[in-house]
């Protein structure tokens, strides 16, 4: 698992963000909360995703799928607004087969919520900005109650 670059929306420092951790990532400069996108597969998607200390959102998706490439942008930045909050876990189908059969994942790209290592909420197909943003708040919200 390699850790990411993430550079602090406050200050402009990057930082390395590691896939897995105790808390949430946080700039070592100004302290604030960072995004935080990883990538996970096969071998750590239970560490990195489904022991996350924050919400998850799953992105199962293929460098070949045209409305996956549209998605992805838009995913990014959603986890971008919400620093902290959310975690972005990308699951590359292709290298991933044993994820892909245990979520039954039939189209891509498909997303999932995870709360405490349980879906919340899952979507397949390509969306809209917006409705990505509310179909994540939504699954958000419901899963707090």
């Amino acid at each position: 698992m390699e850790p990411s670059l993430v550079t602090c929306p406050a200050c402009g420092k990057t930082n390395r963000v590691p896939a897995q951790a105790a808390g949430h990532p946080r700039c070592g400069n100004c302290k604030a909360d960072l995004p935080w996108i990883v990538a996970a597969g096969d071998g750590d998607f239970a560490a990195v995703a489904e022991q996350s200390p924050v919400p998850v959102l799953v992105d199962f998706w293929a460098a070949w799928c045209g409305p996956c490439r549209m998605v992805s942008p838009v995913l990014d930045k959603l986890a971008r607004e919400r620093p902290g909050k959310i975690k972005l876990v990308k699951v590359d189908v292709d290298k991933s087969p044993g994820l892909s059969r245990r979520f039954d994942i039939q189209a891509i790209p498909t997303l999932m919520v995870l709360v405490d290592g349980k879906v919340a909420a899952r979507q397949a197909g390509a969306a809209p900005g917006e409705a990505l943003r509310t179909w994540l708040d939504r699954a958000l919200a419901s899963a707090r109650n």
